[in-house]
């Protein structure tokens, strides 16, 4: 385990409430490679920080990425949903284009 997870780990286990430690999390588990229990922890950022948009976009990624279209396909529809919901344009537009490419490049 690397330090860096391992310190998040220990931040998150005291109880931090700041949604970017628990998203920091998951890129730290996906920077190792370990490509599920970056799944599973974008997901507890999902689910605890509904509004934290950025997690759908990399969880999107990621699936796609592991080859998991169908779930790839809802982080992203979840994300545009969570941008719009915070008026984040920008992501919105992101997280629409993830979409396109994962489309154009989904199995028929």
């Amino acid at each position: 385990m690397s330090q860096r997870l391992e310190m998040l780990e220990r931040v998150i286990a005291a109880g931090s409430d700041d949604p970017f430690h628990w998203y920091a999390r998951a890129m730290e588990y996906r920077s190792l490679g370990r490509f599920e229990e970056a799944l599973a922890a974008y997901a507890a950022v999902a689910e605890r920080f509904t509004a934290y948009v950025p997690t759908y976009l990399m969880a999107g990624q990621l699936a796609a990425e592991v080859g998991q279209t169908d779930s790839a396909r809802q982080w992203l529809n979840r994300g545009i949903r969570a941008a719009t919901d915070a008026g984040d344009a920008h992501a919105q537009s992101e997280l629409r284009a993830a979409l396109a490419a994962l489309e154009g490049t989904a199995d028929a």
